[in-house]
Order: C-alpha cells, then sequence, then structure tokens
C-alpha cells in the first residue's frame, strides 16, 4: 500500500480530497454523491448550504418537501433527503462531538452508522476516515476497478475487497483521506474506458516494480 500511495501522490500531487469548508459539507456531499456525479451532488449541496448554512436546527426544522426541493439535482432525491435527516438527527442527538463520539464508540461506530438510512458501506468509511479522522481503506467503484488490474481476483463487491485490504499500522488519516482522494483522481483520469489504464504512468511504475522484484 506505501509503494502505491507513493506512485500515486509523487506523479498526481496531494489530492486535497474532501473538499469542503466544514465536516458538516462532507457529511451532506458524501450522501448526495451516492450514484451520481460530483457535480450533481454540489449543486444541491450549495442549495441547502444557501437555506441553512447547514446549521443542524436549521436543516432538521425543514420538510420533507422543502428537502427534496433543495437537492433534487442529486438524484433519488426522497432517500437522500431522509439520510440526511436521519444523520443530521443521530449527529445533534450527540452534541456533533466528533471526537467524544469516536472515543466512546469505536467498536460498534461502524454499525452504528450502517444502521442509519441512506449510509452503505461507502458513506459509513467516508465518515470514518473523513468525519471522526481514522485511518480505513473506502473500497469504491475507482478503486475496485484498480486494484482488478493490480491483480486482485474479488473486486465484483465493496465488502470483497475490503476484506482484502489492510492498511499499514503507520497510515495516517491524513494519509488515508489522501489515498482515497489519489486513487478517485486517478480512476477518473485512466479508469474510465477500456484501455486507459495501460497508457497510464500507474502501469508503467508497476512493470518497473515487478522486474525490480524479480531481480
Amino acid at each position: 500500500m506505501h509503494w502505491l500511495y507513493q506512485t500515486l501522490r509523487t506523479n498526481m500531487g496531494p489530492s486535497g480530497w474532501w473538499p469542503a469548508e466544514t465536516k458538516r459539507d462532507i457529511i451532506v456531499g458524501a450522501i448526495l454523491v451516492q450514484n451520481t456525479a460530483w457535480q450533481n451532488a454540489d449543486v444541491g449541496l450549495q442549495h441547502l448550504k444557501n437555506r441553512t448554512q447547514l446549521d443542524p436546527d436549521a436543516v432538521l426544522a425543514l420538510t420533507s418537501d422543502e428537502l427534496i426541493d433543495l437537492i433534487r439535482a442529486s438524484g433519488f432525491y426522497r432517500n437522500k433527503a431522509k439520510a440526511i435527516h436521519a444523520v443530521f438527527q443521530w449527529f445533534n442527538d450527540r452534541n456533533w462531538d466528533y471526537d467524544g463520539i469516536w472515543r466512546e464508540n469505536q467498536a460498534t461506530l461502524r454499525k452504528q452508522l450502517l444502521a442509519l438510512p441512506g449510509v452503505g458501506n461507502e458513506t459509513a468509511d467516508v465518515f470514518i476516515v473523513y468525519i471522526f479522522d481514522q485511518p480505513a481503506f473506502i473500497a469504491d467503484t475507482y478503486t475496485r476497478r484498480l486494484f482488478t488490474h493490480l491483480g486482485y481476483n474479488r473486486t465484483d463487491t465493496y465488502q470483497h475487497l475490503q476484506s482484502q485490504v489492510t492498511l499499514p499500522a503507520d497510515f495516517t488519516a491524513e494519509m488515508a483521506q489522501d489515498f482515497h482522494g489519489l486513487l478517485d483522481n486517478f480512476g477518473k483520469q485512466y479508469l474510465q474506458h477500456d484501455g486507459d489504464f495501460e497508457k497510464s504512468f500507474l502501469a508503467t511504475e508497476l512493470l518497473k516494480n515487478q522486474q525490480a522484484q524479480k531481480g
């Protein structure tokens, strides 16, 4: 993992991901980006911010129809509206104390997040990495495509790939955040079409690394 991370970072620079002003931006963005492009999610995010400044009381005071209208551009807006309300209520009940929530719920936090409407494996791990600042591996679509090229066999589902990958013990939260951003940025450039990966710097570096190991 260190080799992959350093190779991506050397060739692409730091990812700067997740682009957000506050952690509440990330929470909403992680829900809105499900099954759509970031550009669509961002439209909904900006509409919601303009209306509420993402103040928890203001968001929770919105009716379902009002919230749906604000985030409509992101698609799947009924489910996403339900998810935003449930997640905001969950954090509100815990006073938005990210450090305290992690400290008191480390063993069960991911399970608690997965129990919330609209929070699946990827969104739960995004929360763990970017909201609670803990290192975790996010096995999203681009990452699964890349790891197929890297020789991993079971990359068909999030859980299958994640079960095969363990981040190094010295991987910090900042590294995990950057790693996820780099993997997604690489995917956007080199994993959209068949044959693109073979033209990438990573394919070249991978071949060099394999030859070096053979000695």
